[in-house]
């Protein structure tokens, strides 16, 4: 991509890219450093893209919280530490955390929790019990869920 795009067509580039998914300022603002449009046409750019609706950061974080949940499986934890890095503001991290329900929130835990305990095929307790705190600590999930979850399945399952 060597030739210089327009304002216009970089304009053009970036409704499309905002249609076909959510996308948060800073995504649009790298794709605009990437096409090599200069930092004043940039916010001319971003300005137009919210003034017409393609853009808009708290549908972003709500579809963002939303997909990675029921998607991905992340827990609150995570959901809210990739919101920060693509520095979205608190007061929409918040709206994107009440798109989850309680009741969907540990239904999902539940299940994720016995499924992976289920797979682990460690012989070791301890080393069992590591890899299941481990992983669910990574997607995000809260340490009292996982490890009250914890202790419910080594009861459970002491063969």
């Amino acid at each position: 991509m060597n030739e210089k795009l327009t304002v216009a067509e970089a304009q053009l580039k970036l409704e499309y890219y905002c249609s076909y998914q959510e996308r948060c300022h800073q995504e649009v603002v790298q794709k605009l450093y990437d096409f090599g449009i200069k930092s004043n046409e940039t916010a001319a750019i971003v300005v137009h893209l919210i003034q017409h609706n393609f853009l808009n950061e708290e549908r972003f974080a709500r579809s963002f919280a939303r997909g990675k949940h029921r998607i991905k499986h992340w827990g609150k934890i995570r959901i809210v530490n990739e919101l920060k890095q693509r520095q979205i503001t608190a007061q929409n991290i918040k709206s994107a955390l009440a798109e989850i329900s309680e009741e969907e929130y540990l239904d999902t835990f539940d299940k994720l929790a016995e499924r992976h305990w289920e797979t682990i095929k460690e012989t070791n307790v301890q080393k069992k019990k590591k890899k299941f705190c481990d992983y669910l600590l990574r997607k995000g999930w809260e340490s009292n869920l996982v490890y009250a979850k914890l202790t419910e399945l080594s009861s459970t399952s002491s063969d």
